[in-house]
């Protein structure tokens, strides 16, 4: 790293317990940031990606309570307490934040980068579901004035605020009254990696091309919208994923919709080459899926909402539909089957979220706080 020494750089995440796009974003970091240790509040190899065991993993108390290592979200009324508790002993340490790193304390610059408000504080609803009456829903009603209290005193203490899309930053302004800037997340696909493929003879018609749905299985991400629109068209659906929603979502899956989970990052590889679009209906704060489908020239089908505002070019790369229900999905999959793409195009747009200029970016910020503190704390 250039302009400050490695060693005085820390990494912050909320959970280390799922393989998802803000886990990708702090391998990123861990790219950048060689030789910084990891801070969070539960770790669990199995359930994250396997490159995370290569790096200086520092967890909290919390840790120790094997249940809520593969359960996370049973953690959420303990986890203000667990970063409370957790110091950060680095000159500047750089936050990859959902709604609670953010609270860690530092002993010097805290940099966050944040993928959303506290979506359980301010849409319990799409973090939660809709199901009145559990732990959870029950915890968060009790703890909801204190934590709300102690979210905004945690994002007053930053240094500094990136937001992950345009859609985020706005969000950013109205809960804490805090300009961020605006800094999308890398994709880290390398098209030109080995591949591996999945088995798929079970899906009639795939040997014609499928599509890809790549998600948790959250209530927010509206699978459910995407299944039922492709159970409709009768045309091959790959669903990714895993979480609460699977046992409901696998039951309402046709025969033309596969369900998979736990794949390895060459599996991944080979269904964005095969694919013949990506669909999502998900209120996604970013959304990455179709970026590292553009990598392979493969366009998207997404709702017209948020981050994906930001990475797809309407007509070019993707087609947006307005509202997450499966008869405009349904009809948009059938407007992208009429028109040609031109994968050249859409590898183009793809280039735009490089790892290199994210990383370049936050070097600099690093690097000038470094500088403006005259290389001491």
């Amino acid at each position: 790293m250039i302009g400050v020494p490695e060693h005085e750089v820390a990494i912050a995440h909320d959970y280390l317990t799922q393989r998802g796009g803000a886990e990708k974003v702090v391998l990123a970091l861990t790219r950048a940031f060689p030789e910084a240790p990891i801070y969070t509040t539960l770790y669990n190899a199995e359930l994250t990606y396997p490159e995370f065991e290569l790096h200086d993993i520092r967890v909290s108390w919390l840790n120790r309570v094997s249940v809520l290592r593969r359960f996370h979200r049973l953690a959420m009324p303990f986890l203000a307490a667990a970063v409370n508790t957790t110091k950060i002993d680095a000159k500047h340490t750089i936050v990859s934040s959902s709604g609670w790193a953010h609270g860690f304390r530092t002993s010097g610059s805290k940099i966050v980068y944040c993928y959303s408000p506290a979506r359980w504080l301010y849409q319990p609803d799409a973090y939660l579901g809709t199901a009145r009456f559990t732990l959870n829903r029950l915890a968060l009603t009790v703890l909801k004035p204190f934590l709300k209290r102690w979210d905004k005193k945690q994002a007053s203490t930053a240094t500094k605020y990136f937001a992950i899309s345009t859609a985020v930053q706005e969000r950013i302004r109205d809960a804490y009254g805090i300009e961020a800037e605006v800094l999308p997340a890398p994709h880290s696909i390398d098209p030109t990696l080995p591949q591996e493929p999945v088995d798929i003879r079970a899906l009639p018609g795939s040997s014609d091309g499928f599509y890809l749905c790549i998600s948790r299985l959250l209530p927010y991400k509206q699978v459910d919208v995407v299944i039922e629109a492709f159970n409709s068209l009768g045309l091959p659906l790959v669903v990714v994923g895993a979480g609460p929603e699977e046992r409901r979502l696998q039951s309402a899956a046709g025969p033309s919709v596969l369900m998979v989970k736990h794949l390895s990052d060459a599996q991944i590889r080979w269904l964005y080459a095969h694919c013949t679009a990506v669909v999502s209906a998900s209120y996604e704060d970013f959304g990455l899926t179709p970026i590292e489908a553009a990598t392979y020239g493969k366009p998207s089908i997404v709702l017209r909402w948020g981050g994906f505002l930001d990475t797809i070019r309407e007509m070019e790369t993707g087609l947006y539909f307005d509202h997450p229900v499966s008869k405009l999905i349904s009809e948009a999959v059938t407007v992208s089957r009429q028109r040609t793409w031109d994968p050249e195009v859409i590898k183009k747009q793809a280039e735009r979220f490089s790892e290199e200029f994210f990383a370049e970016r936050l070097i600099d910020e690093v690097s000038s706080t470094y500088q403006t503190r005259g290389g001491s704390e």
